[in-house]
């Protein structure tokens, strides 16, 4: 008799569907919120290129963190 695996490792694909998403928001939220910063404070382009650096890193973090937990999970799975 085959086990039933747990409904959470059912859906390896859609746990990564909005992973490009996420990354974009981190991106563009924190390089609006860089935009206010430079409009609010008048410090020219450099809050915008901190925030949006920070988004980046932030994004890319989450990313990678997400598709590692992902890949193990789906290895642990077949092996």
């Amino acid at each position: 008799m085959k086990k039933k695996r747990p409904a959470s490792s059912q859906r390896p694909p859609m746990a990564l569907a909005g992973l490009g998403f996420e990354l974009l928001a981190a991106i563009v939220g924190f390089s609006f919120v860089g935009y206010w910063i430079d409009r609010h404070y008048e410090t020219g382009p450099w809050g915008l290129i901190i925030c949006a650096l920070l988004g980046i890193v932030g994004g890319l973090y989450n990313f990678i963190r997400v598709a590692t937990r992902v890949t193990r999970e789906s290895s642990e799975e077949s092996g």
